[in-house]
């Protein structure tokens, strides 16, 4: 099951709750996900974007998030924990004392994003550049958070490089303007991106991390290009394999049999390195694919598992579902972020239609 934004933890606070609880243990077990990828985690104060997201930075945090592990553990299927930042995906609002959001870049982004329970979106504010002195408490904090995701029972880590969030804009050329070693050349660019991963993986063994990338949308709105997306990606790719971490998660696409031109290229290229040998360095697929295409992919060696979001949103026994070729709920884009049970934990299972 894929990493699924859904902002319902409970505010102030950022805590996990018992309903999320429930909506992670349906999803659970034989019928459901044999791994599930939560939704986007805080690492820090300074980490969302957001409101209503969960974090993991706090005793509270970690005590809400045991619970949702328990439920999901009982079920027999493993959860492990997405760590991000957005960097400047965010808004002074959502930041400690109205700060402007940290970044790579003084540059803001077009995108917009939810400040309070009415979940109305507003344009990102301006960002300001992190300084170099102030990188290695950044990268500590993606450790801290690693060592409380631990505590709390997940069974791994993944981590959030994908989407246009903080690990992106250090990486992509067309948003890190820096000057400094975390900028310029692809290695500078690359480097912030390594180091949270070697972070992570002082506190994780390799083979319980994994990192996400989505190697798509080279230039939104013409602030998030990035003019050579085969090495870029591919390069990354080379040197987190030599990590021996767990899987590259790709989203391949957000839309079903919609895929951007070049991307075979590029994914044929990160399935080099991350080639499933010794049970490490999978390739993971997700975005865009239906049941059938998905088989088809793992079949051909495309792939060594597929990730579906979605679909496992609206389908609680997705795998029965799948299984038994048996129709499948539609998912409520009204109810996607924020709210109550609407569109979150009421979705039918087969046994209940």
């Amino acid at each position: 099951m894929s990493p699924m934004t859904r902002l319902r933890a409970t505010m102030p606070g950022h805590t996990p709750n018992s309903l999320m609880a429930k909506y992670y243990s349906q999803r659970s077990g034989a019928e459901g996900a044999s791994v599930i990828i939560t939704e986007a985690t805080n690492i820090s104060d300074t980490a969302g974007g957001y409101y209503a997201e969960p974090g993991i930075y706090t005793q509270k945090q970690e005590d809400g998030w045991k619970k949702i592990i328990n439920a999901v553990h009982s079920k027999g299927s493993e959860i492990w924990c997405q760590l991000w930042h957005v960097g400047r995906v965010s808004h002074t609002s959502l930041q400690p004392n109205g700060n402007a959001p940290i970044s790579s870049t003084y540059k803001p982004c077009s995108n917009t994003v939810p400040i309070n329970a009415s979940m109305e979106r507003v344009p990102c504010s301006e960002p300001r550049a992190i300084e170099l002195s102030e990188i290695p408490e950044l990268i500590n904090s993606f450790r801290q958070a690693a060592v409380r995701a631990k505590s709390a029972g997940f069974d791994g880590i993944e981590i959030h490089g994908a989407n246009g969030y903080l690990l992106e804009q250090f990486l992509r050329s067309g948003i890190n303007d820096r000057t400094d070693s975390y900028g310029g050349s692809l290695e500078n660019r690359m480097r912030f991106c390594l180091e949270v991963v070697e972070a992570v993986c002082e506190v994780w063994q390799p083979h319980q991390v994994g990192y996400r990338v989505s190697p798509i949308s080279g230039d939104i709105n013409n602030d998030r290009g990035e003019p050579n997306m085969l090495e870029t990606y591919g390069v990354l790719a080379d040197h987190l394999a030599e990590m021996n971490i767990a899987f590259l998660d790709v989203l391949e696409s957000f839309t079903v049999n919609k895929r951007e031109v070049g991307l075979d290229e590029i994914c044929f290229r990160l399935r080099k390195p991350f080639n499933g040998e010794k049970d490490t360095r999978k390739y993971i697929a997700g975005g865009g694919y239906t049941w059938s295409q998905g088989k088809k992919a793992m079949e051909s060696g495309r792939c060594d598992a597929l990730i579906f979001g979605k679909l496992f949103l609206a389908n609680p026994d997705l795998a029965f579902r799948f299984k038994n070729n048996l129709p499948l709920n539609e998912p409520d884009k009204n109810t996607f972020y924020g709210g109550n049970k609407k569109g979150y934990t009421d979705y039918k299972r087969w046994d209940q239609t």
